[in-house]
């Protein structure tokens, strides 16, 4: 855990330190991940964050390694409907999407697109590709799932464990509609 590095978004007001490896890279293909996506890149200066294909890369990490150096004051969530169990979460200095949290989950998934193009993980597998009405296109460079798998969930679930069943608390300064 002891590699850390410094990530942010696109004018470099926003900053995060992670440390340590992610859970897990993924890029994820469900219809609320491309829905949002989409919605989120009409915003005034807003940024594609879609593969060529319609997924949305990230990389999931326990909240405990992630920690926000600056930039926290311009932190807005966005949720597809009031009532949804996940909320994006939008740097409005430059409107960069910065994570996705999943209501009462322990991890963040954190955007490919914060890191420096060198520097960026790479996905292990795309998730929720039965969503897709063709999937046949995707690129068959990494596994192409239907769904989340078991082995998906117990990666999440170790990583709890390791975190004391502990889920530490984003506050972010209000909401954001897109």
């Amino acid at each position: 855990m002891s590699q850390s590095m410094t990530i942010g978004c696109a004018c470099g007001h926003t900053r995060l330190k992670v440390q340590g490896a992610p859970i897990l890279v993924s890029e994820c293909l469900c219809d609320s991940c491309r829905a949002a996506a989409a919605r989120l890149a009409k915003l005034p200066d807003g940024s594609d964050i879609l593969t060529a294909y319609g997924a949305t890369p990230s990389a999931e990490y326990r909240k405990d390694r992630v920690e926000i150096v600056s930039g926290a004051q311009s932190l807005r969530e966005f949720r597809l409907k009031p009532e949804a169990g996940s909320r994006r979460i939008v740097a409005t200095c430059c409107n960069t999407p910065i994570f996705l949290e999943m209501k009462g989950a322990h991890w963040l998934s954190l955007y490919l697109h914060l890191w420096p193009e060198g520097t960026r993980p790479k996905p292990e597998l795309r998730t929720m590709a039965g969503d897709l009405p063709d999937a046949s296109a995707l690129p068959a460079d990494i596994p192409n799932l239907k769904t989340h798998t078991v082995s998906f969930y117990l990666k999440l679930l170790g990583a709890w464990i390791a975190m004391g069943f502990r889920n530490p608390t984003i506050t972010t300064a209000g909401t954001i509609d897109a």
